[in-house]
């Protein structure tokens, strides 16, 4: 989610080739706007615009910039759609501060007001703005810049990176909570990003601050210090020896194994934007008024869809109806009015059949809303307003992260439609690491073992099933086997007549299941299947199945969400095992924009 970079030299020179290419080797992070800065003395040369890379560069012509020290930033819009004016960098109220941040600052509404009403010059709706805000307001109090930047840090919540640089300064500063930071020491400059690959091309000596750390960076050498104390930090720089390609994998093979690692660190920055929000307590009462409520989507997002609507029905007592969206438009939207909502869910925002069903939703005055992964895309500009899934690029054709972070948010709206403290959801990030680090060598094992089978089930009950769909889905896209996902207790009413000896049936089950599951497990058994159950320690379980993949203890609500992580391994896994690109499958597109 955006990409930052920074560069400082010992002398006055050509900044723009150097920052292009910084910015061309972020790419793959994802982005809709691009900007860059120098700095000359007093002079601050600042450009930015919507677009790619090469193209914004060209019409700025980035390529003249000069300079002593630089700042280009890729962003991914989460806070104000993607314009000029919200693009970064941002300059200060008086034009001598310039910076820029990924991550997102979840009190950016907040802050901006306070900024608006000191009389500071708040130019966009961009929280990388605000970044820039808060460190000047103590600026113009008359703090020292480090003072400056601890004070500022206090203020800034969410997870985020940011650097900044000052006119007629020699230096440039960052600081991090929660995003990634890296900084680079070469001959004759230093350089910080969010990322390795716009470093290594020009260092591979590099430090990492920590969260809480302020980078002081000049041509010759960095400093570190506390931002609780202000005090120095030492350490050592470190020699990278991976390949580039490497890098923007994170160290994975693939791009999918890597996003499935990622869902810890964007669920955490997804609780953060939802608890900051103020669109969620205004979506929440229009859901909570409603006449019917419906949750529309297709593939992926309708199976996040349809965990939302049993989570609010579970935990608010309040029914909705998840619906793949060109069926929406035949057995729902005649029927619809003024009086109804709908919650329309797309990774891309950009999903043809979701929007087709909005336009029908609209022309019959229901009051529409979305959540998507793309700011600025046309569901985006099409709703009411749209909460953000902050999940960054995905990269990989198959959904993971965006998945996960869609059900997140249906979790939180049903603990607030229900009353519930939103704060009991914090320790889903840390229940995800668990939960893969506790599978994955156990599902690989499994995978290897299971792998020359082209036909199984994977079955759910209640909040599972869901997942169990998801399951299926993934194994069917990247692994190019008939998997189909079904309700564990619609196996006896047709499938199970196509249990031979060894055929493998997944069932993923929660907490509250276990005896029903039980008994879908007994029936597979007796007919020579190979039973792999998803699902909290239980010695019952164990008794009757083959395999158990154990989850951590949590909440029914929060297993279920659990248990889709084992299923999205298994996948990856065969698909690798079978010499096929889990990243790229065949026939398959991750913008659907046909009918």
């Amino acid at each position: 989610m955006c990409g930052i970079f920074g560069y400082v030299t010992d002398k006055e020179e050509k900044l723009g080739p150097i920052l292009i290419e910084a910015a061309q080797r972020l790419t793959y992070r994802g982005y809709d706007s691009v900007g860059a800065a120098t700095i000359s003395g007093i002079k601050i040369d600042l450009r930015k615009d919507v677009g790619k890379v090469d193209a914004v560069a060209a019409k700025y012509n980035f390529a003249e910039m000069t300079g002593s020290r630089g700042i280009t930033q890729l962003r991914w819009a989460t806070f104000g759609e993607p314009s000029q004016v919200n693009s970064q960098p941002h300059i200060d109220s008086d034009g001598d501060l310039v910076g820029a941040h990924n991550g997102n600052v979840v009190n950016n509404i907040e802050l901006r007001q306070q900024f608006i009403a000191e009389g500071l010059t708040v130019r966009s709706q961009n929280d990388g703005e605000t970044c820039v805000h808060a460190v000047e307001r103590y600026i113009n109090r008359g703090y020292e810049f480090i003072d400056a930047i601890r004070l500022a840090y206090g203020d800034l919540e969410g997870d985020y990176a940011f650097v900044i640089g000052r006119s007629n300064d020699d230096k440039l500063y960052a600081f991090k909570k929660g995003s990634g930071m890296v900084v680079g020491l070469g001959e004759g400059f230093t350089c910080v990003s969010s990322d390795l690959p716009s470093i290594l091309p020009l260092t591979r000596n590099i430090v990492r601050p920590l969260d809480g750390e302020i980078v002081t960076l000049w041509a010759d050498r960095v400093e570190l210090r506390s931002v609780k104390d202000g005090k120095l930090i030492e350490r050592e720089p470190e020699l990278v020896t991976e390949t580039m390609d490497a890098v923007q994998k994170g160290g994975y093979p693939h791009f999918m194994l890597k996003e499935i690692h990622e869902q810890s660190q964007v669920a955490t920055e997804l609780l953060h934007l939802l608890d900051g929000s103020p669109e969620v307590e205004t979506l929440v009462n229009k859901m909570m008024s409603a006449r019917h409520l419906y949750f529309i989507g297709c593939g992926t997002s309708y199976h996040a869809a349809l965990a939302g609507s049993v989570y609010l029905a579970q935990l608010a007592g309040r029914p909705a109806i998840p619906v793949l969206a060109p069926q929406f438009i035949s057995q729902f939207a005649p029927a619809v009015g003024h009086e109804d909502v709908g919650i329309f869910v797309s990774q891309s925002g950009e999903t043809k059949d979701v929007l087709n069903a909005l336009e029908a939703a609209e022309g019959r005055g229901m009051e529409c809303f979305g959540l998507a992964n793309v700011v600025g895309s046309t569901l985006t500009k099409s709703t009411s307003f749209c909460l953000p899934l902050c999940c960054g690029y995905e990269i990989s054709v198959p959904a993971t992260k965006t998945f996960t972070n869609q059900v997140v948010t249906f979790l939180y709206l049903a603990y607030r439609m229900a009353g519930k403290s939103t704060k009991a959801l914090a320790n889903i990030p840390a229940l995800m690491e668990q939960t893969l680090d506790m599978v994955a060598e156990q599902v690989k094992a499994i995978a290897e073992e299971i792998n020359g089978w082209n036909d199984m089930y994977c079955l759910g009950y209640g909040g599972t099933f869901p997942i169990a769909l998801e399951g299926a889905l993934k194994l069917k896209e990247i692994t190019y086997a008939h998997c189909e996902g079904m309700l564990s207790t619609e196996f006896k009413h047709g499938p199970l007549s196509a249990v031979s000896k060894g055929f493998p049936i997944v069932f993923v089950a929660g907490p509250t299941d276990t005896n029903l599951i039980i008994s879908g497990i007994n029936e597979v058994n007796v007919r020579g299947a190979r039973t792999i159950v998803i699902a909290e320690e239980d010695p019952r379980l164990r008794a009757n199945a083959d395999d158990v993949i154990a989850l951590p203890k949590s909440d029914p609500q929060v297993s279920a969400l659990l248990g889709v992580l084992p299923l999205q391994l298994l996948s990856y896994h065969m698909s690798v095992m079978r010499g096929f690109d889990p990243d790229f499958p065949r026939n398959l597109s991750k913008t659907l924009t046909v009918d």
